[in-house]
């Protein structure tokens, strides 16, 4: 059973920094990616950040420059690294594994990030 499990949100200053790391417990198998989504008070949520076992890396526009997907492999665990964070990046941020056999997503619970001005 696979398990994930968000820490490191929390408030922040505009121009401020926060890590969001992402702990999976239960192994996958046939893991295809890595990913950070968000989701604001009013809108639906979107993809933020990808990596996949390669390491290859996509950002979404609003976030490119600013934040960094990563992931140790020994611990399990992938992180988001923000930075110069912006009001507009408050929002509900959750990790998720998508996996290719059998085709299914996991998500974390979700942790609340909140960037003043």
């Amino acid at each position: 059973q696979v398990q994930l499990v968000e820490s490191g949100g929390g408030l922040a200053s505009a121009g401020g920094s926060l890590r969001l790391s992402c702990a999976a417990s239960g192994r996958i198998v046939t893991l295809k990616s890595m990913d950070w989504y968000r989701q604001a008070p009013g809108k639906q949520r979107e993809l933020i950040a990808t990596i996949i076992p390669e390491g290859n890396t996509i950002y979404a526009d609003s976030v490119t420059g600013r934040f960094t997907i990563s992931r140790d492999n020994t611990k399990n665990t992938f992180y988001l690294q923000m930075y110069r964070l912006k009001p507009e990046d408050t929002a509900v941020y959750y990790c998720s594994l998508e996996q290719q056999r059998p085709p299914m997503r996991f998500w974390g619970q979700g942790t609340q990030v909140t960037v003043s001005s």
